[in-house]
């Protein structure tokens, strides 16, 4: 046992987070929190790492959170450098301090032991050198070259300092300088963000293999079936176990549920049958004591309550566009995507109907693409053109910041003026926005909540060919897996780009994948891609 938190209850203020959870971390176990945004994954994290700590409490059960002793916990924590004028080469190297030391110690006992060749000289070198293989002193830097390598770093980056670098590239150094480190806990929240399918197939491989203890919040349904073997589940503040990934969970609670309620519906009936004895034969005088025996069963009967149906509630989109495209709906040909260089050039024609997914690594053209066809970049050769008809609807990523002083409702009902109050309600509570939340501002909205407002605003436009780029980001499991639904029986044409595996392989009938500065389309999806369509 690496860490144990025992009937543990975290509050802020009067809101009670988490109530009476247990939860073990056993050495090598890698673990999923899962459960809706907003229900306490986090929290649950900062709590294991011991940023915060339980609430006390009067109470007879055994409270408390145990560390095994000299257990080291490792907490990704974004954007969090101490010194932001240091090379990421330098920082991540960081991680390698111990044996830096050992081997600069080393270095110095061999430069003596040329002139003073003592006992005492030569055995530190020996024992000292034992200790440097043991900590990984002779691969420490095959290592560190290969993690540079997945990570998306060149050799001119490793000289950048860390406040050149965007957002995004920073959590991946210290994502990077966090593995490196080896923590025999490893706390991760959304891992996956930031990352090209190619860098968070390999990371796969490398937590699944990784000898220590894992601990992860992601959204990522397929990261989470490759790599973890046990899902906590957090809802209405309690935690449940579950053995297996995430698929495995999803049936078993749904196992669960259905025992559950058939249990429930059993004794419902032998409730009811023995109250039908009871009032049938209490008036018999013969009858009477067998009446009252049953009175005294049914007072002693342990009653099952009915199961609480799992937490189901997700946005309803039911849109469908306004009126029909011709069948062609695109044609590119030979378009140069860039700024100040060409990323990439593409050729492709899309037919009404048609759901194509754009991958690739970052930063090769897949958002720039879909900032060109919408005119916010101009192309640097080729042509593009579209089919008669067309209506778009572009989601892009900044959405997720988008910013007012307005509430929801009133946000709303300014796109929408021509709107009558129920069409209104109808199309914000379909995105989940309903009675009082309305009346949020949008200052104060999370991340996922203004990606459904956004989605929300383009989808009552009615429009017939969407162009989306990385729509499901901020999104918990359930509520892209509803967006990949509608997404897929969407009567129109769908352009785009995800690195969520699970959304791709969900939604998308054609790849378009981004590769070296040229595009390759793939007309069979996702399967034909794992399967060496590549």
């Amino acid at each position: 046992m690496l860490v144990e938190i025992s009937h543990g209850t975290v509050s802020f203020g009067a809101d009670t987070i988490l109530s009476d959870i247990n939860f073990i971390i056993k050495n090598t176990e890698k673990i999923a929190i899962i459960g809706r945004n907003g229900c306490g994954k986090t929290t649950l994290l900062n709590l294991i790492f011991g940023r915060i700590g339980l609430d006390r409490q009067d109470s007879d059960q055994d409270v408390f959170i145990a560390r095994r002793g000299g257990v080291t916990i490792g907490y990704l924590q974004q954007n969090a450098f101490e010194d932001d004028s240091v090379t990421l080469e330098e920082e991540i190297k960081k991680a390698f301090q111990k044996i830096l030391d050992a081997q600069g110690r080393l270095d110095e006992l061999l430069e003596r032991m040329e002139n003073d060749a003592t006992e005492e000289i030569v055995q530190e070198y020996v024992d000292l050198q034992a200790q440097f293989q043991n900590m990984g002193g002779y691969e420490y830097e095959k290592e560190y070259e290969l993690l540079i390598q997945k990570f998306g770093f060149t050799e001119d980056d490793r000289k950048k300092k860390l406040s050149e670098f965007s957002g995004g590239q920073r959590t991946r150094i210290a994502f990077a300088k966090m593995l490196l480190s080896k923590p025999d806990v490893l706390l991760l929240d959304e891992p996956t963000n930031h990352l090209d399918i190619g860098t968070i197939r390999w990371l796969e491989q490398y937590l699944k293999t990784y000898e220590r203890a894992l601990v992860v919040v992601s959204h990522d349904r397929m990261f989470l079936d490759n790599v973890v073997s046990v899902v906590y589940e957090i809802e209405r503040k309690h935690i449940t176990m579950y053995s297996g990934n995430y698929s495995s969970f999803v049936i078993q609670k749904r196992q669960n549920y259905d025992k559950r309620q058939k249990e429930y519906e059993a004794q419902q009936n032998e409730i009811a049958r023995l109250e039908k004895l009871i009032d049938h034969f209490k008036g018999h005088p013969t009858k009477a004591p067998m009446a009252r025996a049953k009175r005294s069963q049914l007072e002693r009967m342990e009653r099952i309550l009915p199961p609480v149906r799992y937490d189901l509630k997700t946005f309803h989109p039911e849109f469908e566009p306004a009126k029909e495209s011709y069948t062609d709906v695109l044609t590119v040909k030979k378009l140069q995507i860039g700024y100040n260089r060409k990323l990439a050039e593409v050729s492709l024609e899309q037919k009404k109907g048609e759901k194509i997914g754009v991958i690739g690594d970052n930063g090769c053209g897949k958002s720039t693409l879909l900032r060109t066809l919408i005119g916010q970049a101009a192309p640097l050769g080729g042509t593009f053109s579209f089919g008669g008809n067309i209506e778009i609807g572009y989601f892009e990523q900044q959405m997720a910041q988008y910013n007012s002083t307005d509430d929801v409702l009133t946000d709303f009902c300014r796109a929408f003026p021509a709107f009558t109050n129920h069409e209104v309600r109808n199309a914000l509570g379909a995105f989940l926005f309903s009675e009082d939340d309305v009346y949020k501002n949008i200052r104060i909205l999370s991340g996922g909540e203004k990606v459904r407002l956004a989605l929300c605003k383009i989808m009552s436009r009615k429009p017939n060919f969407l162009i989306l780029d990385e729509p499901t980001n901020h999104m918990d499991i359930l509520s892209k897996e509803v967006l990949g639904h509608m997404l897929k029986n969407y009567s129109g044409t769908v352009l785009f780009v995800s690195h969520d595996r699970y959304f791709i392989k969900q939604v998308a009938d054609a790849l378009l994948i981004f590769k070296n500065g040229v595009t390759q389309y793939i007309s069979d999806g996702y399967e034909q891609m794992e399967n060496g369509g590549k």
